[in-house]
């Protein structure tokens, strides 16, 4: 009997580095160490592993920035973790997003994809324009500016980050585009 959690975090990791079209049945198998049959009696076939993953790995993103968000730090430390993170991911993780890449590759073209990933962006986006609005109310961050429009402003630069991150471009230019971020938030 195989661990199907573990297998899908193995499938997630491989959509994650090489995209759902880089991303063969075969290499699916060796990914998660199961046989072809295996992959399509347990999901289906792969376009289901894939929601599956992307379900996953919404889950763990979402769930620790909701996190992130719902903690007592000022909200400019919180959006600053936030663009560190999207910096310098935690170590082993491929680079870029799953997310990211699934907007790019699948959504244009795939309504249950593009409707798994339009209900996380409102979740992230109402938790940031929340903690933006608290923030405001504090002073930490800028009264003067609509707190949606700079939710947003901040998830299309993380998201910015990832995609560059992916092209291989360098540290120094990615903090400063994080730099840039942040001070448009004061």
């Amino acid at each position: 009997m195989f661990d199907e959690d573990a297998a899908t975090d193995a499938a997630m990791r491989a959509f994650w580095a090489n995209g759902y079209e880089g991303t063969s049945t075969q290499d699916l198998c060796e990914a998660t160490g199961l046989g072809r049959s295996s992959i399509y009696n347990t999901f289906a076939g792969k376009h289901e592993l894939f929601e599956r993953s992307l379900a996953r790995y919404i889950d763990r993103k979402t769930g620790s920035t909701l996190e992130l968000l719902a903690g007592d730090r000022p909200t400019f430390e919180k959006i600053r973790t936030m663009l560190d993170g999207a910096v310098d991911p935690p170590e082993g993780e491929p680079p870029g997003c799953l997310v990211v890449n699934s907007l790019i590759e699948l959504a244009p073209h795939d309504p249950v994809v593009a409707e798994q990933l339009r209900a996380d962006e409102e979740i992230r986006l109402t938790a940031l324009t929340t903690a933006i609005e608290a923030g405001q109310r504090d002073g930490d961050i800028a009264a003067d500016k609509d707190a949606r429009s700079l939710a947003q402003f901040v998830v299309g630069t993380i998201c910015g980050i990832r995609v560059l991150a992916r092209g291989g471009t360098d540290r120094a230019a990615l903090n400063a585009v994080a730099a840039t971020a942040l001070a448009a938030l004061v």
